[in-house]
């Protein structure tokens, strides 16, 4: 009882802390164009700056996300998500203030700084706190409803933000985030006990020392070579983690081409549907809330029932195939409600990330689960970096008079590409064996 109510804790802080950052996101096109370029929709050095910032920040977290994950299994899931529930407050209080252009570089700059520690944070600490709490049996069901949370908070910041202005917007984003930090500290308690803050197994490598650890399933990428605790995990101990399963390593590829393709849509999206069909900050809300609403459904209800029955590879496979259709009729859209009709797709691409992080959490044993969550989070931080240096120019010079043949979409019809590798990979993942059934 008390890990079922520290996991209901758990979904409403990562609701709270949801709703904060997705109510500002119809906002942020209207509020860059604004301020860099007034009266236009059609903006390259918006898109620049946006890809920019998505690349810096992957810079940021692919060192960060193996790190914080470390630290959680070291000292606690709640120490270090108190972090990212702090800092992404910052961003929003300043363009609460104002939105002129001298505080959206303000904002652009702190926010830069910020998302290097707090993007895939939370989601990377809340996933290894179910895992903690959760059967492996039940995992993957447990991983789409804490998705499904939130989800759930996508759709309702964003169908908040249809009825607020820009200004309050901002300002009742700060606010909740807040709450979110509050509710966290007073009500959320940690997965790890108190007097065993030193049970967990840090990121190992070979040596000659002794591990001293009462962890009851110690580290499974060990050889017959004893082991030493690492103060920091390094690129040596990622690879080294990677390379002890096969099924670990094959989720890891998956990984990076799926967010390399969700990073080029989402640098691509929201200015292309600008310059197509004039969508502004109401059309981007009523777009989400569609999005949001399917998935919601579909993680709530159908995962739970599904995962069980045709288990978490075959639904990777199938949510990444509907990913694929999914960018492609964003790509060729030739009518207004054509992004609304794909936005539906929802319902069943949102299977992949909480299979494939299932998947992944149990390949290693239940000390590791921090680390193996900040590693994959490392790896898709990797396609953040690189996936903006593909898409951010393709966008802007297929936006732009100087387009080599008519074809605004084009862009967003490579990240079709990328997720179609990424597809093909999943289907040849072959499930290993729990690490706790090989431990038994």
């Amino acid at each position: 009882m008390e890990k079922l109510s520290g996991l209901s804790q758990l979904f409403m802080t990562v609701f709270l802390y949801s709703f904060s950052n997705f109510m500002v996101m119809p906002s942020i096109t209207d509020v860059t164009m604004d301020a860099l370029c007034p009266g236009r929709d059609q903006c390259s050095l918006a898109i620049y700056l946006t890809g920019f910032q998505q690349a810096i920040t992957g810079i940021g977290t692919l060192v960060m996300m193996p790190l914080i994950g470390y630290l959680s299994d070291k000292y606690g899931r709640k120490a270090l998500l108190t972090v990212p529930l702090c800092l992404s407050i910052i961003p929003s209080a300043i363009l609460a203030c104002s939105r002129t252009r001298n505080y959206f570089y303000a904002y652009y700059v702190v926010k830069t700084l910020t998302s290097m520690v707090c993007d895939g944070s939370a989601q990377c600490l809340a996933l290894a706190y179910v895992a903690d709490n959760v059967s492996e049996g039940r995992r993957a069901s447990a991983f789409g409803i804490l998705t499904g949370i939130g989800t759930s908070a996508f759709v309702c910041g964003n169908l908040s933000t249809r009825f607020l202005s820009t200004a309050s917007t901002f300002q009742v984003a700060t606010g909740v985030g807040i709450i979110a930090v509050g509710y966290m500290k007073i009500f959320l308690p940690d997965s790890m006990i108190e007097n065993e803050k030193e049970l967990s197994v840090p990121i190992l490598s070979k040596g000659k020392a002794k591990v001293v650890s009462t962890c009851p399933k110690a580290s499974q990428f060990s050889s017959k070579n004893e082991q030493i605790f690492k103060p920091i995990p390094s690129l040596d101990d990622m690879i080294c983690l990677l390379k002890t399963s096969v099924t670990f390593s094959q989720a890891a590829v998956v990984a990076f081409f799926n967010s390399f393709s969700e990073v080029g849509l989402q640098a691509s999206l929201l200015y292309y549907l600008r310059a197509r069909f004039h969508f502004n900050k109401d059309q981007f809300a009523d777009l989400m809330v569609i999005s949001g609403i399917a998935g919601t459904i579909s993680q709530l209800l159908f995962m739970p029932i599904l995962a069980p029955l045709l288990g978490e590879q075959r639904l990777l496979s199938i949510g990444l195939f509907f990913e694929c259709i999914h960018m492609f009729l964003y790509s060729i859209a030739w009518s207004f409600w054509v992004p609304y009709a794909a936005a539906m797709l929802s319902v069943l691409f949102v299977f992949a990330q909480p299979c494939m992080r299932s998947i992944v959490s149990k390949q290693v044993g239940s000390c590791e689960q921090g680390k193996a969550q900040g590693c994959i989070s490392g790896i898709c931080s990797f396609a953040n970096v690189v996936s903006p240096f593909a898409f951010s120019p393709l966008t802007a010079l297929f936006l732009s008079e100087k387009a080599p043949f008519p074809f605004p979409g084009f862009s967003i019809l490579c990240t079709t590409f990328v997720a179609m590798i990424a597809f093909i990979q999943s289907i040849l993942i072959r499930v290993a064996p729990p690490v706790s059934s090989q431990l038994a």
